[in-house]
């Protein structure tokens, strides 16, 4: 039994597609699931419950933690850490392996233009404080001989069907498919990666099958050719076959205007440091070890135009 915690998400539902490779023995975890796949076993539970925690994780040779909390500091500082617990809790009792799909948040700013799995943990954001802490959790147990688990972490990411869910969908390419201004938080000429979802999941389970993967921090396949803000922009008008607007930078005394009627963009405002200087996520380690290309950033707006704006 392979099991997925937080599978209504946009990575929980892309790795109920990829795990297929693997395994038809699969179990999707969230408050109200949905199959994915026909063979799928619903499961529901409300992981800040350790009983319901435990259940869940029962029988499961493998679990991977893909729960997405709403964007709100303080429900990350409150929710965070009692989750992390309990999946640890779960996973050393059932004898689990743990695969955690994790982000950047904790890196040090410094090192955003060249970040590897070695760049230091120094993070300048109340939710990078949070990411840094549950982080700390998780390899304390493995440094302990307690747990065995993997780091999974992606960058911002972007793909089909998440419009609700990726910065880069819902400022940049839902305005532009509505024939409105782009949204941009910082200087246009700087690089941005992102990562493709299909890639993440598709990484995440490789990882997870992979016995010797465990114990480690693995950047998942990221496109190398990183575009700029403006290179987002013309990329998708291309795709649109749209000449695209000028775009708006959302400077911070935006985002708190903003943040009066959309509260997420408000949360937004800590972030904006990414968006100030080029931002370039390296997979080396999972490319070459893995002999895996990342899907092009051309390929993936074609394929998120032909699914969403068509």
């Amino acid at each position: 039994m392979q099991t997925i915690l937080g599978a209504g998400g946009a990575i929980g539902r892309e790795l109920a597609k990829s795990l297929t490779d693997y395994t038809t023995d699969i179990r999707l975890v969230s408050r109200n699931p949905a199959k994915v796949n026909e063979t799928d076993q619903r499961f529901s539970a409300d992981l800040t419950d350790k009983d319901e925690t435990l259940k869940a994780v029962e029988g499961s040779e493998i679990a991977y933690l893909t729960i997405g909390l709403p964007y709100n500091h303080k429900i990350w500082a409150s929710t965070w850490p009692v989750i992390m617990n309990n999946v640890i809790e779960a996973c050393k009792l059932h004898d689990c392996k743990l695969v955690f799909f994790d982000n950047i948040y904790m890196y040090d700013p410094a090192y955003l233009g060249n970040m590897t799995e070695e760049t230091p943990l120094k993070p300048v954001s109340k939710k990078g404080k949070v990411r840094e802490e549950i982080l700390s959790m998780l390899l304390r147990e493995v440094e302990s001989g307690n747990l065995t688990a993997l780091v999974a972490r992606c960058a911002d990411y972007y793909g089909a069907g998440i419009k609700q869910t990726s910065m880069l969908t819902e400022t940049v390419f839902n305005n532009m498919a509505q024939g409105k201004a782009p949204n941009w938080m910082g200087p246009l000429d700087c690089k941005h990666s992102f990562t493709y979802t299909p890639d993440a999941a598709k990484g995440t389970s490789i990882l997870g099958n992979t016995p010797d993967a465990y114990n480690q921090v693995w950047h998942l396949p990221t496109a190398g050719n990183t575009l700029t803000g403006q290179e987002w922009i013309d990329t998708f008008a291309k795709g649109l076959n749209k000449k695209p607007k000028k775009a708006m930078i959302l400077s911070p005394f935006m985002l708190n205007l903003i943040g009066l009627f959309i509260p997420v963009m408000k949360e937004l405002k800590e972030m904006r440091y990414q968006y100030e200087e080029d931002y370039m996520f390296i997979s080396d380690k999972f490319e070459q070890r893995f002999d895996f290309t990342p899907t092009s950033y051309v390929e993936g707006i074609r394929q998120i135009i032909e699914s969403d704006y068509s």
